[in-house]
């Protein structure tokens, strides 16, 4: 097809009446569970089950976890959380629709099974919960009042970890003429890019009568697209010539941008597409469509290259819960999540296992992140009894073609994925099945390379599965990566999920010792950050291979936060363990200990230097307790109550690693002093830098008796303020094991309590109560603004200590 002509710069004021509004349907509905005739009134993003009660009844399964290695079915409390999300619910609102409008509604996600009606009519049967799907309401629709229903149901044992439930994320009321752009509708690609200029190519989908109808799509920096001014435009190409006037188009239209300004997570600049519509010289409708000028390849000579430059990616797996607000979507919490993983140096994240929140990829678009999407758990073969095998046949490639076609045009996104630890790797069938599902990427996306989380390892080297993929993807088997390189043809390896450490957020267990899936009876993984699943191994074997190998294309770690359900390795009979110990980050979003260990490898930037474990240890006087420093300097020399514990220094010419699980690899990016007894006082680390020089100090003190709360506002965002809670002694040494009750009380217009989470995983305190027991002598209370400059006072109480009261 002729491609348009171009023009650099449109210099001429340009006046738009785009014809195009889109609403968040917020507020206005109404929710009842089951079939009850008891509706409440809610807003929605809405997560009906986050509330609780937690239960050890809650999906309650007798199951072997297969890919696990299980082979005898055991009973499993806690799998998806103890939050009663499974059953059903049904949501309404009106929509007042005009006349003379084309009306349509984008789900984000709804889950799930979801059963669209309108006005009594159903128009639409979504079954996947997680991903986002559009539906014409112009069979049922009338001009005024229509009542919209969506009915939903969660079936028991459908979900390994907490899915939520409910309509969860947004959904939206698109109004446009009949002539429009189509959802998803516009696709750009970026094939040429030099300093000098960019070769940007539009291809627009056109739906409605066409006649008269002109196209022409500008460019604009991000958030600027009210300037007369754009940066490019394309020609105004009619679309219909002659008598035959077809009933849809595609166009496409090549534009140059002049000195571009390419996407990078060290430089994140965006553009915005405006598509436009004109008949007779009036604007019928604007599209507008973010991306970014960047190129993106994966070579055995180049590893995975991002406008050319080689890196290693450094990567967190993100479940898409927000700890205590649910799975009920939040810009805000998302944002400060994405912070937190930004200040340890993380540069990616991988949608696990499923599509992600809109708002995530926007997120990832503006601060920086690479991100790799990956839609499914589960292919034709079950790993849960109701998962998602039960519609794959029919609804796979619809499936993969919504998420591609959303996101197609998002910088952030680098890498498309198939499917995570699927049963068909290793069973016939399975690499058609693969095969499949990269070819329908493919059609979609020609730019992007396709990955799949393989976790039998040892079977994808042999059977041709791994050898099919673009980019083969291993979660963890770290012993069989030099072997992969041996024996596949691509020449590189993702480390596509990786490390699965376990540990507890100020929870140290003695001796500080490695282990493998290790349970003790306080139902709690120590911070020492030496424990693993036993399919595992601890961090520093990962970053080892960074650093040997160069065909180690880097890693996607399990997980960034820790999430509700799947509290391995308490998941056996283990109540009331009922979230994750995985984590970088606990569920309450204060960082573990690991933390600082990933940001002494990974944060090039900044210098980061952390000792651990915390010295308030009664009892313990005279006992053996390890302490360990995280930190980008070379050495440091500990000293205890001023008496020096030696100069340790970083391996730095230590062998290479073949990737053993046990390798002892950890002298190469911990210092460590594996003999200091404890006795009361204070632990003072000091780094030097290579040339013996001091650079930094560090310290843990001995606390007393809890005398006064303290609070620190740690976000602070439009409509959400997260809080975080300690208590300290007479001498202000934040006491690091205090577990008292904390009440909260919010004062204030415009100001309420939301949430409270403290990190413990085998808590059953609930969430939206405005009072919770610190863990580890910390927990986060989440503020909510309702309105525009909500402002108040946040009372933080606890018996027998001195309150806090802080200013929001």
């Amino acid at each position: 097809m002729r491609k348009a002509a171009v023009l650099v710069l449109l210099l001429i004021p340009l006046v738009l009446h785009a014809q195009r509004s889109e609403t968040q349907l917020r507020e206005g509905w109404s929710f009842r569970a089951g079939d009850t005739n008891i509706w409440t009134r809610v807003s929605v993003p809405h997560d009906w089950a986050i509330k609780g009660p937690f239960d050890r009844s809650h999906d309650l399964q007798v199951v072997a976890i297969t890919q696990n290695g299980e082979t005898e079915a055991s009973e499993k409390t806690a799998r998806s959380g103890g939050l009663p999300w499974a059953g059903e619910g049904s949501y309404r609102t009106t929509l007042n629709l005009p006349a003379d409008r084309h009306a349509e509604l984008l789900f984000d996600g709804a889950m799930s099974e979801a059963h669209v009606l309108l006005n009594g009519t159903e128009l639409a049967f979504w079954p996947y919960g997680y991903n986002s799907f559009s539906v014409d309401l112009s069979p049922a629709a009338k001009p005024g009042k229509n009542v919209l229903e969506v009915r939903l149901h969660n079936r028991e044992q459908s979900s390994r970890w907490y899915p939520g439930a409910g309509l969860y994320r947004n959904v939206h009321l698109i109004l446009t003429g009949e002539t429009r752009v189509p959802v998803w509708g516009v696709r750009i690609t970026t094939p040429e890019i030099s300093p000098e200029k960019a070769t940007v190519e539009v291809e627009a989908e056109i739906a409605g009568p066409l006649e008269g109808v002109t196209v022409q799509t500008l460019l604009f920096p991000y958030g600027e697209t009210a300037s007369s001014r754009p940066l490019a435009a394309s020609s105004s190409r009619p679309l219909a010539v002659g008598a035959e006037v077809p009933a849809a188009a595609v166009v496409f239209q090549e534009i140059s941008l002049p000195d571009p300004a390419l996407w990078s997570p060290e430089s994140p600049n965006l553009y915005i597409a405006a598509t436009i519509l004109r008949r007779d010289g009036e604007v019928i409708d604007r599209y507008e469509t973010t991306f970014g000028v960047r190129s993106v390849s994966v070579t055995a000579e180049g590893g995975f290259q991002l406008n050319g430059q080689r890196r290693q990616i450094k990567g967190v797996c993100l479940h898409h819960d927000l700890g205590p607000l649910g799975a009920a979507v939040n810009e805000s919490a998302i944002r400060r999540q994405l912070e937190i993983l930004k200040d340890m140096g993380c540069d990616a994240i991988r949608t696990s296992h499923n599509m992600p929140a809109p708002e995530l990829v926007k997120l990832c678009n503006e601060m920086g992140f690479m991100m790799m999407l990956e839609p499914f758990d589960e292919w034709d073969i079950a790993k849960c009894e109701n998962g998602y095998h039960r519609f794959f046949d029919e609804w796979a490639e619809r499936d993969m073609v919504n998420m591609l076609r959303h996101y197609r045009n998002d910088p952030a996104v680098v890498m498309w994925s198939i499917g995570n630890e699927v049963p068909s790797q290793g069973m016939p069938g399975g690499i058609e099945t693969a095969r499949f599902l990269q070819d329908i990427c493919h059609r979609e996306d020609p730019g992007r390379p396709v990955t799949c989380g393989m976790d039998q390892v040892w079977t994808v080297n042999r059977n041709g599965f791994a050898a099919a993929i673009d980019v083969p993807g291993y979660n963890y088997r770290t012993q069989f990566y030099l072997e992969g390189i041996r024996m596949l043809p691509q020449g590189f390896i993702l480390g596509s999920e990786t490390a699965s450490c376990v540990s507890s957020r100020g929870v140290y267990h003695f001796p500080a010792e490695k282990t493998f899936s290790a349970v003790t009876p306080d139902l709690q993984c120590s911070s020492y950050d030496e424990g693993a699943s036993f399919w595992s191994n601890i961090p520093d074997i990962d970053f080892a291979l960074a650093d040997d190998y160069l065909w180690y294309l880097g890693q996607f770690v399990w997980t960034g936060f820790d999430y509700l359900g799947e509290p391995h390795p308490y998941d056996t009979d283990a109540w009331p363990s009922h979230s994750s110990y995985f984590g970088i980050v606990d569920l309450a979003g204060i960082p573990k200990d690991r933390f600082w260990l990933y940001r002494s490898v990974w944060n090039t930037a900044e210098p980061t230097l952390h000792v651990l474990p915390h010295w308030t240890w009664p009892g313990r006087e005279g006992s053996v307790t390890p302490v360990y420093v995280y930190t980008s300097w070379p050495s440091a020399e500990l000293f205890v109550n001023g008496v020096s514990q030696g100069v340790r220094s970083k391996v730095s010419d230590a062998p290479a690693t073949d990737g053993a699980q046990n390798a002892d690899v950890e002298s190469r990016y911990r210092l460590m002093w594996k003999d200091v007894v404890y006795e009361p006082g204070t632990v003072l680390v000091v780094a030097y830098d290579s040339s013996g020089a001091e650079v930094a100090r560090d310290s843990v003190i001995t606390a007393g008796a809890p005398v006064r709360l303290e609070a620190e506002p740690q976000f602070v965002s439009d409509d959400l303020c997260f809080i975080t809670v300690s208590v300290s002694d007479a001498a202000g040494v934040e006491v690091p094991v205090a577990d008292n009750l904390i009440k909260i009380r919010v004062r204030g217009r415009g100001l309420r309590f939301k949430a409270v989470a403290n990190g413990d995983p085998t808590c059953l305190e609930l969430f939206h109560k405005p009072h919770m027991h610190l863990f580890s002598g910390k927990l986060t209370v989440v503020v909510e603004r309702t309105g525009l400059g909500g402002r108040g006072t946040v009372v933080l109480k606890s018996k027998g200590i001195k309150s806090k009261k802080i200013r929001i």
